[in-house]
């Protein structure tokens, strides 16, 4: 039997995504690779565990959570967060940014100064300029103050980005063209803290980044991994955690590679997906590792 591995998760470098493995190795992932992989026959999905330590009970989680966490694993990781508002005091400087997903999908948010732009890419930002940096309660206060004053949100749900991802704009000023509107209001809003250092309208645009340049429209995405299941096709697109992948018969089918945590996975072969997926509605415009 081949041997089997345990997902980390999808992280983005300079160079694009790479998937991560427990024991440190990690799969670059370029443009026309072949991406295949079966789930572990009888296998169960457990809990992945929180803050770099395993989960006590080795819960089995559901095959369609993103988060692969029990209960517990799940709130333990959320008290740490800066989402959950519990590290008033961390010194680090923080950024806040205003980020487009497609037509009509702009959101506000904050990351640490020191991941650059890491956070755009994990969340599939198609474009996103910064707005200022300053203290961590400061950003916070930045954020809400335009939240509120702009109307925009601080989340934008991942099957609305993956919807719009082969219909976008063609020039990149057009896609920019909502967040370089509310940045020019943003600036003129009363009440910024001024611990916050604002920031000049820069657009940065990562459609190339993603391989999003002619991508054809999702028949639709998978819901979840299942054992014995076996997931395959070939990248021609990535974006977040969404691996676009074209598959043997059926078109591109989106893979969030979060459902891919927790599972025991070997290499298989071909083009072709057994595991339960969903069609959209209608179309939006020395082995280091499996792959």
């Amino acid at each position: 039997m081949a041997q089997a591995w345990k997902c980390s998760g999808l992280r983005w470098s300079a160079d694009g995504p790479v998937l991560r493995w427990d024991g440190g190795r990690r799969s670059a992932l370029t443009w026309g690779k072949r991406v295949a992989f079966g789930v572990v026959e009888g296998g169960v999905r457990t809990c992945v565990g929180a803050r770099g330590h395993a989960c006590a009970a080795r819960a089995v989680v559901s095959g369609r959570s993103t988060g692969a966490r029990c209960e517990e694993c799940a709130r333990l990781d959320r008290s740490h967060s800066v989402a959950a508002d519990t590290l008033a005091d961390d010194p680090r400087p923080y950024r806040v940014y205003l980020a487009w997903f497609g037509p009509g999908m702009t959101k506000v948010g904050i990351t640490t100064h020191e991941r650059g732009s890491a956070r755009l890419l994990e969340q599939g930002a198609v474009c996103f300029s910064w707005l200022g940096t300053g203290p961590l309660m400061a950003a916070r206060r930045t954020e809400e103050l335009l939240r509120a004053a702009l109307s925009v949100p601080d989340r934008v749900p991942y099957g609305a980005k993956r919807a719009v991802r082969s219909a976008l704009p063609v020039s990149a000023a057009e896609r920019a063209a909502e967040i370089a509107g509310l940045h020019a209001r943003a600036v003129t809003l009363t009440g910024w803290p001024e611990s916050l250092e604002r920031a000049s309208y820069e657009p940065v645009d990562h459609v190339a980044i993603f391989g999003l340049v002619g991508l054809p429209a999702a028949v639709g995405e998978v819901r979840e991994l299942v054992a014995g299941g076996v997931v395959g096709g070939r990248l021609v697109a990535a974006a977040g955690p969404d691996l676009h992948l074209e598959t043997e018969g059926k078109g591109v089918v989106v893979l969030d590679t979060r459902l891919m945590t927790g599972w025991e996975l070997v290499p298989a072969e071909g083009t072709e997906n057994t595991v339960p997926t969903r069609e959209f509605k209608e179309r939006p415009g020395l082995q280091d590792g499996l792959f």
